[in-house]
């Protein structure tokens, strides 16, 4: 290219350079400090900023569709759909159907994989020809009978996302059961964990936290990804990204 085509691309001032250089030089030694004191602190009041500014996310949609998750794990949600390439995705906890169908989509995309979302009731009327609802008690005799046999034709990984009832006993009892659907190096992912750390949630107490360090203790072949539970930060499902190693 002449001289025209190059003039937006002149080489960076030395000076510039030197500035940027040393700026991060300045935060490789501050952040690990940061992190270690006042960085907890200032994430924790984000967290809680986040969840009034959202209404706890209530207002959040997917393509017009409530979808009610925090958009941080939910992009998290996504790089691990894409890195197990579920060929059966595992919900409880449909609600209006948002995060089913944000599920389906990623599926159309990656050009294989099915949902299948279990509630109480339905409180929905979406449909896509990836997606199978069941209307019934996540933990209750024919739902499980019925996700058992969609695992059985399953030829491939196998993910489940707990997000129905968040007590604790509830989902202990969603763990036991849904644990032996989810395949080796896949996820059990727990959601809503945050419960039993955000203050404003202390009414709802104890939710999801004790049952998933309760069920780690007597479930070795499951480990907390701690990567994925930080990966921007904040989560609204701390320790709750469970992937089976063996």
């Amino acid at each position: 290219m002449g001289a025209q085509g190059t003039a937006g691309h002149r080489p960076m001032d030395p000076r510039a350079g030197r500035v940027l250089s040393r700026s991060r030089e300045i935060a490789h030694r501050l952040v690990p400090a940061y992190r270690r004191t006042v960085g907890p602190v200032v994430n924790r009041l984000f967290h809680l900023d986040l969840v009034e500014k959202t209404q706890n996310f209530s207002d959040v949609t997917w393509l017009g569709h409530p979808v009610w998750q925090n958009v941080l794990d939910l992009w998290t949600i996504q790089e691990t759909i894409v890195a197990v390439r579920p060929n059966l995705l595992i919900e409880t906890g449909t609600n209006r159907g948002g995060s089913a169908l944000f599920y389906c989509h990623l599926l159309d995309l990656l050009g294989h994989g099915t949902v299948l979302s279990v509630d109480v009731t339905k409180q929905h009327q979406l449909e896509h020809p990836r997606a199978t609802f069941l209307t019934g008690d996540s933990t209750g005799r024919e739902v499980v009978e019925r996700v058992q046999a969609a695992v059985n034709a399953a030829h491939g990984p196998v993910m489940v996302i707990l997000d129905s009832d968040h007590s604790e006993g509830h989902v202990r009892k969603e763990l036991d059961l849904y644990a032996n659907f989810v395949t080796r190096d896949s996820y059990l992912i727990v959601q809503d964990s945050c419960i039993d750390v955000l203050p404003t949630a202390r009414s709802q107490r104890p939710g999801p936290l004790p049952a998933i360090r309760r069920f780690l203790a007597t479930h070795p072949e499951f480990e907390i990804d701690h990567q994925a539970d930080s990966r921007f930060l904040i989560s609204h499902h701390p320790c709750g990204w469970l992937r089976r190693v063996a």
